[in-house]
């Protein structure tokens, strides 16, 4: 195992670990050591507006995503430059190494994130998809 390896490794460890304790609240949609989904639906049910988050160990980085964060970007209003420096696309954080205040952040943003979402996932399922802010 070469440095980036061990590094990646580590990464990918603590980004799961910051999505973990919403696993008891949803289902897990991968685990594996290179793909970790949450999903508040089950297979069967799935559909976009109901995918939480994962993390992907890739060759280049470690992508945490957070997809509250795509359907209601007021939830990054505070939002650090250096995490934002760390953003590909609306819900995607790029990571190389770890980052203890911004891996934080993001713990806190996740936190932030989780009952909103839970809620909208909840009135799409059952058919009233409300209108949301963006």
């Amino acid at each position: 195992m070469d440095a980036n390896e061990a590094r990646f490794g580590e990464v990918y460890g603590r980004l799961k670990g910051i999505l973990e304790p919403y696993a008891e609240r949803m289902y897990v949609s991968a685990d594996s050591d290179v793909w970790y989904g949450l999903d508040l639906a089950p297979e069967t049910e799935r559909v976009p507006a109901t995918w939480f988050g994962a993390v992907r160990r890739g060759k280049a980085y470690v992508s945490y995503y957070l997809m509250p964060v795509y359907g209601d970007p007021r939830l990054l209003a505070d939002m650090s430059p250096e995490l934002r420096k760390r953003m590909q696309g609306k819900s995607c954080f790029n990571f190389t190494h770890v980052d203890e205040p911004l891996f934080a952040e993001l713990g806190r943003i996740t936190r932030t994130s989780f009952e909103p979402h839970l809620a909208h996932a909840t009135e799409v399922a059952a058919g009233r998809s409300p209108a949301r802010s963006r």
